[in-house]
């Protein structure tokens, strides 16, 4: 499992963690928000009034109300990156990462409204007489290439083919594994079921919501969006509210390090300005997927009778996804305390490395050492030999175990529930014997992390079955959502009769992927979220001035249907 998590990370390296690919996603938001003068301010008021249903028609076209098609996409991004999302970039990151992610979100609001607004223009029908958008459609009717003597160049149609398959990939790497993942990872930590019947009863569920189309998912995301978001509301309040002298030097936090990075600071070793802007912009793309290409899917369902109006509605999404329920999230990790402290865990083995050599990290000199490792600017010598273990402790000397980023302590190995005595094998830092438990203290980091904050409120340990319930009810909702983008997808490649077959490997993959190594499925989510990114970045680049004057001729035909309306246009 281990190579397999390192050549996938080696092929992300050159995708979406390469620093081309953070350059591209924000350049685009802040092209479009300066090309079309802050549309994510200056809308912002009429997208809720047109989500409202004030200007909705009784003749438009489409499988699902204004807000329906909100949930469904609020849904589809509501869900791990909310809650295990923004603990992996603290983690990782520290408290600047938040910053990254939030403006990453006010950014993202402009960029989701004009892939939305692209995508809906241009939307069709199936063979089945529903609606089918996205933009691989978009890509297919407009990013044909013209040569001088009036030939056209079917690129267009080619492009979306790599789209829409980078969407099925996505919709199994983002929407479906480290959903399932999450869950189960959380229920059993919470309640103790296992991870196997845990994706078995939800696998079960989850096909009897999809195979219903999108007219049962919107039905099941309109109820359970506005519920799910209640219920993590209280539990996150609780805790801000137990922990509000530290809510202040929380936010100092987060804008402190911007330009700096986060030193080091209890079992948190440090990170670089870089290395927190990548994690926060990753993390904030998986957050709210403005950019992606994936919410436009969703609203191309929406009864609109022109495009623009349905844009205006996707402004709120990553509003409402990053800025509110992400700076919930960094605001109960920060103000708990909990983001620095060493906790009693089972370690994985693909967080887990071994170095030659003794490290304290109450030493400044050695943290040093190893902020640089974490950083990827040296490497410390990394270890290859045995470890030797005597009942369950390590006796090897000259060595240091790292987990989780962080310098492990009390360290116990188990075999078959018994203390282990022996040998373990460890070659180039990593440890290659198998049937072994290794638990200790570290940092936690993703749902664990956020688990573990719940519970230093008004609510105790029962805080911990907010989070348990919320992640279910996120994560669940997005892995339905999802599978909705992934049939629009598999529609457009090679028509609808094939959609079953689709739904039928999704909702297998989502029962495999409850008891699958949490690290490998983070890794295979970001590269295929970087599959669809950046098509669809390019198209909508390419295509600004359609944009635009789409936009103008929104306003245009408001003014004279509205001529005593204040909207600002």
């Amino acid at each position: 499992m281990q190579k397999i998590n390192e050549f996938l990370l080696y092929i992300d390296s050159y995708l979406g963690s390469g620093p081309w690919f953070v350059y591209l996603l924000i350049g685009t938001g802040v092209f479009f928000t300066l090309y079309l003068g802050f549309p994510q301010f200056r809308y912002f008021r009429h997208a809720y009034r047109v989500v409202t249903g004030r200007f909705d028609k009784i003749t438009d076209e489409g499988d699902t109300s204004r807000f329906q098609a909100l949930t469904t996409a609020l849904s589809g991004t509501v869900g791990t990156g909310n809650i295990a999302g923004v603990a992996l970039a603290i983690h990782m990151g520290g408290p600047a990462a938040l910053f990254w992610m939030l403006l990453t979100g006010l950014l993202g609001m402009t960029t989701k409204f004009v892939e939305v607004t692209l995508s809906h223009k241009y939307r069709e029908k199936d063979e089945k007489g529903m609606i089918a958008g996205g933009p691989m459609y978009y890509m297919k009717k407009r990013l044909n290439i013209r040569l001088p003597n009036k030939k056209v160049i079917n690129t267009g149609k080619w492009l979306g083919g790599f789209f829409a398959a980078a969407t099925i990939l996505s919709s199994i790497g983002t929407g479906n594994l480290p959903q399932i993942n999450s869950i189960s990872n959380s229920i059993f930590a919470t309640f103790g079921v296992p991870h196997i019947l845990t994706g078995g009863i939800l696998a079960i569920l989850l096909a009897f919501v999809i195979l219903g189309g999108i007219k049962r998912i919107a039905q099941v995301t309109s109820r359970l969006v506005p519920g799910m978001a209640i219920i993590y509301l209280i539990g996150a309040l609780a805790v801000l509210a137990y922990n509000y002298q530290n809510i202040f030097p929380s936010f100092v936090s987060i804008f402190s390090g911007i330009f700096t990075g986060t030193a080091a600071v209890g079992g948190f070793l440090g990170a670089s300005f870089i290395f927190a802007f990548k994690l926060g912009v990753n993390r904030g793309l998986f957050s709210n997927e403005a950019g992606q290409g994936s919410a436009p899917i969703a609203h191309a369902a929406a009864r609109a009778h022109e495009p623009v109006s349905e844009g205006m509605v996707a402004i709120l999404e990553p509003f409402i996804d990053t800025i509110c329920i992400c700076t919930l999230t960094g605001l109960v990790l920060l103000s708990s305390g909990v983001w620095n402290e060493k906790v009693d865990n089972v370690f994985q083995s693909t967080d887990m490395v071994v170095f030659e050599g003794e490290f304290d990290d109450a030493v400044e000199s050695d943290r040093e050492k190893l902020f640089h490792y974490l950083g990827e600017e040296v490497d410390p010598p990394l270890y290859t030999g045995t470890v030797q273990v005597d009942n369950g402790r390590i006796v090897e000397e000259n060595i240091t175990i790292l987990h989780a980023r962080s310098v492990a302590e009390d360290i116990n190995v188990m075999m078959g529930g018994q203390p282990f005595s022996g040998a373990l094998t460890v070659h180039n830092g990593r440890l290659t014997t198998t049937g072994i438990t290794i638990t200790g203290s570290s940092l936690l980091h993703s749902a664990p992390l956020t688990t573990y904050a719940f519970t230093r409120s008004y609510f105790g340990n029962f805080g911990q079955y907010i989070v348990s319930i919320g992640l279910l009810l996120f994560a669940f909702s997005t892995a339905i959502s999802w599978s909705y983008y992934g049939d629009r997808a598999v529609t457009y490649l090679v028509g609808s009769p094939y959609v079953i077959y689709y739904r039928i490997i999704y909702v297998a993959m989502f029962f495999i992927a409850a008891f699958t190594d949490t690290t490998i499925v983070w890794t295979l989510s970001y590269i295929t979220i970087a599959f669809m990114t950046i098509p669809n970045l390019i198209g909508l680049l390419l295509l600004h001035r359609e944009i635009r004057s789409t936009i103008k001729n929104y306003w245009l035909l408001f003014r004279k249907e509205y001529p005593d309306d204040k909207a600002y246009n």
